[in-house]
């Protein structure tokens, strides 16, 4: 081999320059290309984290259009001022985020117990009080109200007087008298408070007079400006008067305050002794500076019976000739009370219809506590979506609502309120467009309205921590196409006259709101629907709940799957895509796509398919199910001390079916939102089953769950008793009514048949509210199917003064 010249052996092994370049550029190359991916790997997470971002504060988010509500005037509005707590006995506040409060508490001293047993203020069950509701309330200027405790009659009435630039003047009287002359001559200690919360921009102060007794209160807020409440004694002797002006940690905690601050007094030359308030009992800050008072309560015992009026005078009220008290209040109550009665006649038309004095003073209570228990709330709700870790707070907000039962549930509920705005729009308009203003300013940017709006402290006091977080992937029937379907029906006039804006600005919302329901609760199989919200996994639920429906317990199919179709939901959707159809027309808005959705949720023979059960010739939800579930307790361990919770054992394997052995109100969707052609041989049917005894039938009502359905009357866990398997609902049953009354009005082989059925309904239902109202002194949520008992919680003023609207045949 030949040597190679040294200048050819330095070139072989020295690389040459153009190499080392190239060789240079690759590796730049491959670092360029590097960092070009780990930049595109890094702008990509960011991206991803940053769309989980928006994705976790959708949940939170309002909806960006105009909103509904103009709080720039609620200040000058008629309805400024209120018996707006709903939770209370009596209380008045303002509709502004931070209000003045008033508030009524009293006892009877030698029923007072330790732990403030006998001291009423909140409206609870546990008090056992004869009975107690709004007599008369027009939702505006006036309310007369009758509370009955073992016998003493409390009356509270408040008559309302515009002027001014903060909602006018108002006055209230409060008196006591015994029922049957029994309790005359015996103590009763009454508490007039007043309270501003700790956000709240102002002040309040007590007036004292002469001995050091309070005889009024003043103060001011941003809401109200100035103000003054005089406390005037009218009827009676008053034993004691003492006072107390403290700090009170929340509006939650206002009888509590009360308890820690009564003392026992007693007098030089007399052995009586009195529970008297202790006067001014304010805390310091840490740097001794004094805090002012927040909380303002004056308290009179005297001997039944006894009157003294609460007179609120409006700082900006400058042109007041005369004050609202003595015979002008007594005067100016009477001209409310007489223009009330007149307006209920004319609407219901109950005397001419032939009932009973006692019959219409019924109604006029039912309706009078429903609309007398129209509440203001402002907080911020708690709720979750899937990618958020844990609960958030929904932005802070206002809601003005009617709520179902001042004892139990006083707050506002989504599908409640769509059968309250029934009853409240035929009465008054205005209320009932502001109530919807406020419920839609609360949906989020996704189209989603929470199911259920826990507001404030007062309102949160009262709900088991369970009940507390609103999840959005859950719905509640749109009960509030009903209401909007009504009015479009009998206030279009109106409502276009004096609203046409208010629909204008609603109709994007309703927009959002429809397409939410018609993507997010959409089932697998075109045409249906599946409600959200079924826990799967659980082994302690007879059969899961479907809180999400409004119908609670009533039974599904046993294993919540992908499969299911619900066909309560199914006919909620077309409802609410004929509505949607409707004011499209109205407003001239291109609506074609609601219209043909309506019709084909409507079609007769697409809803046989996926919903009527050969079988048993019924509309069925579908689902993955067995009816062989039992609660059984498991063996316990032999280290146990305490026996375990029931939980649910499965006997039979379940398979894709009908859930058709139930037979209740869920059947009957398809017919109570007037689904099924006048013609169909489904409608003969379902009228057929309607008067079966041994299926829904009862002489209270139709009951909710078949005696013949496996799960009918059965706990669906070892503690919760059955709520709607078997007990009569108003609501559902009020819809029937109406159901039955369009199908015995139109065209059709079973107009007779329908009438007939209607007919004797239609009575049942009047005569037994009534008769368990004249029994217990209560409406109630619900009734037994074997009595006609009252059942539930109670007074439930809710859906249940749907018997008004039945009274008067208003459908």
């Amino acid at each position: 081999m030949a040597k190679l010249k040294g200048n050819e052996r330095s070139q072989k092994l020295k690389p040459r320059m153009s190499d080392q370049i190239d060789s240079n550029k690759s590796s730049v190359f491959k670092m360029s290309a590097l960092n070009i991916i780990l930049t595109i790997i890094c702008i990509g997470v960011a991206v991803i984290f940053s769309y989980r971002g928006y994705l976790e504060t959708r949940v939170n988010t309002p909806y960006d259009v105009d909103k509904l509500v103009n709080t720039a005037k609620l200040n000058n509005s008629e309805r400024y001022w209120g018996s707006y707590r709903s939770g209370v006995y009596f209380g008045m506040k303002t509709r502004d985020p931070y209000s003045l409060v008033t508030g009524l508490m009293w006892y009877f001293p030698h029923f007072l117990r330790q732990g403030g047993e006998g001291l009423r203020h909140w409206c609870e069950q546990s008090d056992k009080l004869d009975r107690y509701a709004w007599l008369e309330h027009d939702g505006e200027t006036f309310g007369v109200q009758e509370i009955v405790d073992a016998g003493a009659i409390l009356n509270t009435s408040f008559v309302k007087k515009p002027g001014g630039r903060h909602g006018g003047d108002w006055t209230a009287r409060i008196g006591v008298r015994s029922e049957k002359g029994e309790r005359d001559g015996e103590e009763i200690s009454l508490l007039f408070y007043s309270a501003i919360e700790e956000k709240t921009n102002g002040k309040i102060r007590a007036v004292l007079g002469e001995k050091n007794r309070l005889t009024g209160m003043e103060g001011n807020t941003e809401g109200l400006g100035f103000f003054t409440i005089n406390l005037i004694p009218t009827l009676g002797d008053i034993e004691e008067h003492s006072f107390l002006a403290t700090v009170a940690p929340g509006l939650h905690l206002l009888k509590e305050t009360v308890l820690q601050n009564l003392r026992i007094a007693s007098y030089k030359g007399s052995t009586k002794k009195h529970i008297v308030l202790g006067g001014e009992q304010l805390s310091s800050t840490h740097d001794g500076t004094k805090l002012e008072p927040n909380f303002i309560v004056t308290q009179v015992t005297a001997k039944i019976p006894f009157e003294f009026e609460i007179s609120f005078e409006s700082g900006s009220f400058i042109d007041r000739r005369e004050k609202l008290t003595g015979e002008r209040y007594e005067k100016a109550l009477r001209e409310k009370r007489q223009l009330f009665n007149e307006k209920f006649e004319n609407i219901f038309k109950l005397s001419s219809k032939g009932y009973r004095p006692d019959e219409v003073d019924f109604a006029k209570m039912a309706f009078s506590n429903m609309i007398g228990s129209i509440g203001y709330f402002y907080g911020s709700a708690q709720v979750q979506s899937s990618y958020t870790k844990e609960p958030v707070p929904y932005w802070k907000a206002a809601l003005y609502t009617a709520v179902p039962s001042r004892s139990f549930f006083p707050r506002g509920f989504l599908w409640d309120e769509g059968f309250h705005g029934l009853l409240i729009s035929a009465w008054n308009l205005d209320i009932e467009v502001d109530i919807i203003s406020h419920w839609f300013d609360l949906m989020n940017v996704e189209g989603w309205i929470p199911r259920e709006m826990i507001l404030g402290q007062e309102a949160l006091a009262k709900v088991p921590e369970e009940f507390v977080t609103q999840v959005n992937t859950n719905a509640n029937p749109p009960t509030f196409f009903l209401t909007l379907k009504y009015i479009l029906d009998h206030n279009r006039d109106e409502l276009l006259r004096k609203h046409h804006h208010f629909l204008e600005k609603l109709y994007p919302r309703l927009q959002a709101w429809f397409k939410w329901f018609n993507t997010t609760q959409i089932g697998d199989m075109p045409g249906t629907y599946r409600w959200r919200g079924r826990d799967s996994t659980t082994n302690r639920e007879l059969n899961p709940k479907t809180l999400t429906s409004g119908l609670d317990d009533y039974p599904r199919a046993s294993h919540p799957n992908l499969d299911e179709r619900h066909v309560d939901l199914r006919c909620w959707i077309a409802l609410a895509a004929g509505v949607m159809s409707q004011i499209a027309e109205v407003l001239k808005k291109p609506g074609s796509k609601y219209s043909d959705t309506y019709d084909y949720l409507t079609d007769n023979d697409l809803l046989n398919q996926l919903h009527w059960s050969p079988r048993t010739q019924t509309f069925s939800d579908y689902g993955l199910h067995t009816d062989r579930v039992i609660l059984k307790r498991p063996t316990p361990s032999p280290r146990s001390q305490q026996s375990a919770d029931m939980v649910r054992v499965v006997l039979e394997d379940p398979i894709l079916r009908y859930v058709d052995s139930t037979f209740g109100y869920v059947s009957l969707f398809p017919f109570i939102l007037q689904i099924i052609q006048p013609d169909s041989p489904q409608l003969e049917k379902i009228l057929d089953d309607i008067v079966n005894p041994d299926l829904i039938w009862t002489k209270y009502g139709l009951r909710s769950l078949a005696r013949s359905s496996p799960l009918y009357g059965k706990h669906n866990t070892e503690h919760d008793p059955p709520y709607w398997r078997g007990n009569i609902w108003i609501n559902i049953n009020y819809l029937t009514a109406r159901a039955l009354h369009h199908y015995s009005k139109i065209e059709g082989p079973h107009r007779a048949k329908a009438k007939n059925i209607y007919d004797r309904l239609r009575q049942n239902l009047i005569k037994n509210v009534i008769w368990q109202y004249k029994k217990t002194g209560f409406s109630w949520e619900n009734y037994g199917d074997t009595l006609g008992n009252g059942k539930g919680c109670h007074p439930f003023t809710g859906w249940t003064s749907l018997t008004v609207l039945l009274m008067g045949e208003i459908y």
